[in-house]
This record gives structure tokens, C-alpha cells and sequence, in this order.
């Protein structure tokens, strides 16, 4: 109830004023509305002296000054409304107040007029619209009533008579004046107190304001009904893109953002006004540009910490948003790389294997053409046209010819000879269907993988490194390097297959590099496969080699960073953002130089493959 009375007296005050008086600080708006509430009241008071009941018995006096007082008044009130410096209609309106009460107490005729407390309004007034220097004045002005115009007046003027009757009466006169004069002092204190802490909170606003305006983002402050309150430049300039106007306080902002919004707006707006801190983006146009902001909103606390209105911060991530989007492509240009790069390398495998299987397959293809040239099969034609020649008397020819004599011991010689030579052709034709047997074998096993790209599935990890071995088989054999397996008993995982196949393979062509570049002679290469409790499977890569520098280990995974003449610097990195996209990690570890290193490859056993959000 008292709430609504204040609101509703203040709204009956501000109707007085101009809008641009009703936006001004606080401070001055304040004492604007006692100025024209003063100058109201007493306007009001005069007419009621002029056309009251009472106004007959006042005779044609009280009248014309009660007509000069009301002018007065209203021309107080017109000054106000023409926006004229609040010293000039507050000048008048004392001097008003101060020589209406000095009429009245002279027109009365007592002394209890001249010390009625009314007097100490035109002192205190005085000083808290004009100051305290032209409030001293209307203070003595008073006091000077009281002490001496008051009684002189009582005796007729005459001044050869005493001021005062009694001795209380001058007592009383003289209370008047200290009085006069002490709240004079108090209403300077007062008003010194209070504008010093206007000055001070002026300053703050100040430091606050230039602090707000000092910054791009968007600030303002909203009322219960989502009008705005304040704004900074950056909500107006926004606002001035997207409207063509200046914000009014009696407008809602991301209402003339996002006019097409307003559900989920007014939704978010209602839940900070509520207590809850709301974060969000918003997407727009500006100009028929994209706009992209995060706006998080805060509700404002009155009394009782209850809502009375909410802040809204806004951020442009714009230029954020669409460098997120060059690098999601970027990044996904990488995996294409990668999975190019691991590609590479599995091929490079799969032409070495084949490269060598196909060398032992054209050593039989040979040796079959050769000794397939050197059969002795024209002796057998040779043995065929002899018997067809003694078809007719085949019996004679064996028994008494000497040629058919020595035949039976030739075609056994002969078929020994063939058998031997059978033999030998089919073991180099079996040397042949195994050399093409490995070459399908690594091709199929090539295709096996090559076709789940992307695909997510049940994997066991012992199986696929010996897949990743065989592809790398000749280039291993040929330095001369031992690969040692030592696998535990782990469960399967659910990954991508070929990526994981292309980690393992740029993990085990980096182990082969750094084998090759060492000058040891018991070079070893050893893979291991275990899990811990937490539920991680870990596959480690193990070589004596080279050995990786204190000063590289913290960059052998970066882009571009290699220590090899040809290398590119692509496979380590890029196999450690696989290792991310399955879930996983990657890291290494090295003695030092010549001390060999070992590269552990974590993938959680419940691995689901966190695909780029393009």
C-alpha cells in the first residue's frame, strides 16, 4: 500500500515535468520534483485562500495577494516545464514562500506567527534547491523577522517603543532566530553530506560508465517487462545497424534483434528474471551479414533479494564461430591426409611384400620354363617311331635285335630320369602356387581393412598388429631386425578399424626408421598388448634405435616436426589425432639419444569412436 501510494504521488509529480526531466540523474531529478511539488501545493494552498470559505472575511488585500502568490506559483511550475535552469524557478519560488509568510505574519499581527515552525521551510527549502550560501540569506531574512520586523511591526512602528512586551516574548523571538539559523546549519550539513556522496557516486557511475563503454560487447539492463533501462554504445550501434533507430527505455531489445525469436526469448527472459543465470547464442543478420552472439543473462535483486529486472551481456563470436568452422575443416582435411598418408603406407607394405613374393614366383617361373625345355620327351618320340617301325614283328626286334635288346633298359632309365624331373617341376609349381598364395593372401588382407573406413566394429587388437606385422614383414627382414610380440589376454575393442591399423603401421614404420638409423647389431623390435583395471587397453611399440632428445619428446607429436632428411612430419601427429577421435591418446617416452623409445598407444575397452562435429 505504501508502495503504491509513493508510486503513484511520484508518477503525479513527474507529470509536471518534460521526458527529458524524467531521464535526468536521479539527484537532480529529485530535487526538480520537490521544486514543482512546493510550488504545486502552495499554488493549490492559494487558490484555496482565494475561493475558500473563508476568503469574504479576507478582504480586497488578501485578494490581490493571494492573485500575486498563485501567479507566482504557476509561473514556477511554467519555467520548470519550459526547461529553464532549476536555479531560476527555485529563486522565485522561495522568494514566493519567503514573502507570503512574511505578509501573513504581518497581516496576522502576533508574535506566534513570526516563531511558528512554517518559517523554517523557506530556510531549508532554500538550501536544498539554491545552496547554502542564498540559503544563509533566507535564514536571516527570518531570523530578521523574528527578531525585529515582527515586534517593530506590533508597535506600530514606533521605535521609541520596546520591540518586545514581555520578557518571554523576546525569549521566544530569540529561540526563533537560533533555531532559523541552526537549521539553516543542519539542512548545509545535510545537503554538503548528501552532495558529496552524489559526487561520489557520480564518480563511480562515471569510472563504471567509461568502463562499461570502453569495451565492444554488448551491456545493457532491462526491467521486469523487458524494457530497456540502460544501454551502452555497442547495443545502440547494434541497434542503429539493425533498426536504423536509437533504442527508446520503453523497447525490448531482443525484440528488435530477433523478432522472429520471440517465444524462446521471452522464455530465457523469464527464467533469469526468475533467479536462473541463462547463457545462449543467438544467430541473426545485421546489413545482410551474419551474426552470431553469446548472450548470457543475469537477473538484478531489489529488496528481499526479489527479481526486479535482469542484465544482459552480449558477446559477438562471430569471427570465433567461423574460424571453429575453417578449422573443423581444416581438421577434417587432415584426416583425409591422414587417412591418405596411412594408406601410403600400408601400399608401401603391401608393394614389398608382393614386391618380394613376386621375385621367388618369377625364380620358378623360370626354373619351370627351363627344365620343362630340358625334358627328355623326344626320346620318347624317338622310342614310339622304333617300335611303330617293328610293329610287325615286335617279338623278334626285343628278342634278337640289339637295339630291341638294350630298349627295355633305355625306357627304364629314361622313365627314372622323367619321374625326377616331374618331381622337380612340381615342387617349383608349388613354390609358384604359394608365392601367388602369399601375394592373395596380402592383397585380401589389404582389401579386408581398406573397406571399413569409418566403420565402427569389434576389434582384436593381437590380430590386427600381426596384420600390421606381415604388411611391414619384408621391410623388417631386410636390416635385419628381430620383432618380438608379447601379448596378455585382452578383450576386444569397438574402433575403426583401418584407424587403428594406420596408427599401428605409422608406429611400427617410425620403430623401423629409428632401427635402421642405429648402428647396433642386435636390433629388436617389441610390441606389447595388456589392459589396466580402469579399463584401458594399452598396446606398446618398443625399438633399441636411435632414441628421441629430452628437447624432442615434447614435439615429436607436433605437425610438420621431423628429424628425417625425406620425412614429412605428418604421421606421428596425425596418428595422435586418430588416437583422440577413438577415445584414446598417444604418447612416447625415450632414455635419450642411442637408448632406443617406446610409443604407447591408451584406448579405452569401451572405445566409441568421437567422430569430428563438422
Amino acid at each position: 500500500m505504501h508502495r503504491n501510494l509513493r508510486a503513484w504521488f511520484l508518477q503525479r509529480l513527474d507529470s509536471l515535468l518534460t521526458p527529458e526531466q524524467r531521464r535526468l540523474p536521479p539527484d537532480e531529478l529529485s530535487r526538480l520534483r520537490v521544486l514543482v511539488g512546493a510550488a504545486a501545493l502552495n499554488f493549490a494552498l492559494a487558490l484555496l485562500n482565494m475561493f475558500g470559505p473563508e476568503a469574504p472575511a479576507h478582504g480586497t488585500l488578501f485578494r490581490a495577494a493571494g492573485i500575486f502568490f498563485s501567479a507566482s506559483y504557476l509561473s514556477t511550475l511554467i519555467l520548470v516545464r519550459r526547461g529553464k535552469p532549476i536555479r531560476i524557478p527555485a529563486m522565485l519560488l522561495c522568494s514566493t514562500l519567503a514573502v507570503g509568510l512574511l505578509f501573513g505574519t504581518h497581516l496576522m499581527g502576533t508574535q506566534q506567527a513570526a516563531t511558528h515552525a512554517a518559517n523554517m521551510l523557506v530556510p531549508a527549502l532554500a538550501v536544498y534547491l539554491l545552496g547554502a550560501r542564498l540559503g544563509f540569506l533566507f535564514a536571516a531574512l527570518m531570523a530578521l523577522n523574528a527578531l525585529f520586523l515582527q515586534p517593530l511591526s506590533m508597535v506600530g512602528y514606533e521605535l521609541g517603543h520596546p520591540l518586545f512586551v514581555t520578557e518571554e516574548a523576546r525569549i521566544m523571538a530569540f529561540f526563533a532566530a537560533v533555531s532559523l539559523f541552526t537549521g539553516w546549519v543542519l539542512s548545509w550539513l545535510h545537503s554538503a553530506a548528501r552532495g558529496e556522496a552524489h559526487a561520489a557516486l557520480r564518480e563511480s557511475e562515471g569510472r563504471l560508465v567509461s568502463l562499461i563503454e570502453s569495451t565492444d560487447d554488448l551491456i545493457c539492463s532491462m526491467d521486469a517487462e523487458e524494457h530497456i533501462l540502460t544501454a551502452n554504445q555497442a547495443v545502440k550501434r547494434l541497434l542503429r545497424q539493425s533498426t536504423g533507430g536509437e533504442p527508446a527505455r520503453s523497447e525490448v531489445l531482443i525484440g528488435l534483434l530477433l523478432p522472429e525469436r520471440q517465444a524462446f526469448w521471452k522464455e530465457q527472459f523469464a527464467q533469469a528474471l526468475a533467479g536462473q543465470h541463462r547463457r545462449f547464442e543467438v544467430s541473426t543478420s545485421v546489413e545482410g551479414k551474419p551474426l552470431v552472439l553469446d548472450i548470457s543473462l543475469n537477473p538484478i535483486t531489489g529488496k528481499g533479494d526479489r527479481p526486479v529486472g535482469v542484465t544482459l551481456f552480449g558477446r559477438d563470436i562471430t569471427a570465433r564461430k567461423e574460424a571453429e568452422a575453417r578449422l573443423g575443416e581444416l581438421h577434417r582435411s587432415l584426416l583425409e591426409v591422414s587417412r591418405q598418408a596411412g594408406k601410403a603406407e600400408i601400399a608401401t607394405g603391401v608393394l614389398h611384400n608382393v614386391g618380394n613374393t613376386l621375385n621367388s614366383v618369377t625364380v620358378s617361373v623360370g626354373l619351370v620354363a627351363e627344365r620343362s625345355r630340358g625334358m627328355r620327351l623326344s626320346r620318347v618320340a624317338s622310342v614310339a617311331a622304333l617300335l611303330d617301325e617293328n610293329a610287325g614283328n615286335l617279338f623278334t626286334f626285343l628278342t634278337e635285335d640289339p637295339r630291341g635288346q638294350q630298349l627295355p633298359a633305355y625306357i627304364r632309365g629314361l622313365s627314372q630320369q622323367l619321374s625326377q624331373e616331374q618331381q622337380a617341376l612340381i615342387a617349383e609349381v608349388d613354390a609358384l602356387q604359394s608365392g601367388v598364395d602369399a601375394i592373395r593372401a596380402v592383397v585380401s588382407m589389404q582389401q579386408e581393412h581398406a573397406h571399413s573406413v569409418g566403420m565402427l566394429e569389434q576389434v582384436i587388437v593381437p590380430q590386427l598388429i600381426d596384420d600390421a606385422l606381415r604388411l611391414q614383414g619384408a621391410s623388417l627382414e631386410r636390416p635385419g631386425i628381430q620383432v618380438r610380440t608379447e601379448y596378455a589376454s585382452v578383450p576386444t575393442v569397438r574402433v575403426d578399424r583401418y584407424k587403428l591399423l594406420q596408427i599401428l603401421t605409422n608406429l611400427l614404420t617410425n620403430a623401423r626408421h629409428a632401427l635402421e638409423e642405429s648402428s647396433r647389431t642386435d636390433k629388436q623390435l617389441t610390441v606389447r598388448v595388456g589392459h589396466s583395471p580402469e579399463g584401458w587397453l594399452h598396446v606398446e611399440v618398443e625399438d633399441n634405435g636411435v632414441g628421441i632428445p629430452p628437447e624432442n619428446l615434447s614435439r615429436v607429436f607436433t605437425q610438420g616436426f621431423t628429424t628425417k632428411e625425406a620425412g614429412h612430419g605428418f604421421g606421428l601427429h596425425l596418428s595422435a589425432l586418430a588416437a583422440l577421435e577413438l577415445g584414446g591418446s598417444l604418447h612416447c617416452r625415450s632414455p635419450g639419444r642411442q637408448q632406443g623409445a617406446v610409443f604407447i598407444l591408451e584406448l579405452p575397452l569401451e572405445a566409441v569412436q568421437q567422430e569430428a562435429q563438422g
